[in-house]
């Protein structure tokens, strides 16, 4: 087995207790440095962590020789910023979904991977778990017959309006911050949309606080989902066929993972294994730079994403239907 990949954090984001916790399940992945732009800060996080370099600026931990890929994990309007940076650097880059809401800084941020010959990946964490696998691999043997509608809702209320989410001109949002997991499973399971339409709440500092989106694709395929910072908490996603139905509880975070599937009047559970999505996610990126493993997500994946997000956006914007 080679030797595991030295990765270091970008931020001392909450975000990051999740991926701290799967790596420290793995024996690819090392986590060995944590950057923030206060070096106490960043002591005080390695101390906690566990983790044996502490960088008082970010531009230090990209200058450790030793960092082979970082995890940046700051908020989304510098998601892109320092990933550029960060690839210049000679680093990989695990950038925390969004990378962005805009196809254009999308297209820049891989356009640089790609000089630098550095691997991107966007951090949509289901996708890699086998919970999303499955569902995949269900509708391809035809278990509900012809895919026709997804419906997708991810939600929670958010009461601190200094909170990251909260600010507008730090790219937060409903949509941004879990909009875009329903926006992600209905291109997976549907392909590029053809059309967006879109509605949303503003609030906060002047964000969607609640969005609801319609997606038209080719192949006579639609999705709707609903998303929000406003709400009772919410996930769910349902895929429906001519000839029956799938129900995830638990489709994001994946903890408890299982489809519920409804056909002929009949419904059956299928279980599935719980597994560390973060974990998987690390270990993927990993043993692709490695050159042992392809990545699960790239450029296509990213830039379709910020693709359907820039349009949805627009129709909530100009009330109107957007077309791709």
């Amino acid at each position: 087995m080679s030797e595991p990949l030295r990765w270091g954090v970008l931020s001392t984001a909450r975000i990051n207790e999740l991926v701290l916790a799967g790596a420290r399940t793995s024996e690819q992945v090392e986590v060995l440095a944590v950057a923030s732009r206060d070096r106490d800060t960043a002591e005080a996080y390695a101390r906690e962590h566990g983790i044996e370099r502490a960088h008082g600026s970010y531009d230090a931990l990209l200058a450790d020789p030793e960092i082979e890929a970082v995890y940046i994990s700051l908020p989304n309007a510098l998601h892109v910023e320092w990933t550029i940076r960060a690839l210049q650097a000679g680093k990989h880059v695990l950038c925390e979904k969004p990378l962005s809401r805009r196809r254009a800084d999308a297209e820049r941020a891989f356009d640089v991977a790609e000089r630098c010959e550095r691997l991107l990946m966007e951090a949509f964490m289901y996708r890699h778990n086998p919970q999303t696998a499955r569902l995949v691999e269900l509708i391809a043997e035809g278990a509900i017959g012809r895919l026709r509608l997804v419906r997708a809702s991810f939600g929670f209320y958010l009461d601190d309006l200094r909170n990251v989410r909260m600010r507008g001109e730090l790219d937060g949002g409903g949509l941004m911050d879990v909009g875009c997991y329903c926006v992600n499973a209905a291109r997976l399971l549907c392909g590029e949309p053809l059309r967006a339409q879109a509605e949303q709440l503003v609030g906060g500092g002047g964000v969607d606080v609640a969005l609801a989106g319609v997606l038209g694709f080719a192949d006579e395929l639609l999705a709707h989902f609903d998303c929000g910072l406003v709400l009772s908490p919410r996930d769910e996603l349902v895929v429906l066929g001519e000839q029956g139905s799938m129900r995830l509880a638990d489709p994001w975070h994946c903890r408890t993972p299982g489809i519920e599937l409804w056909r002929s009047g009949r419904s059956e559970l299928i279980e599935i294994e719980t597994a560390d999505s973060y974990a998987l996610e690390l270990e993927n990126l990993s043993a692709a730079i490695r050159g042992t493993a392809a990545p699960l997500l790239g450029r296509e994946d990213a830039i379709g994403q910020a693709r359907a997000i820039e349009a949805l956006y627009s129709s909530a914007r100009e009330h109107r239907t957007v077309t791709l």
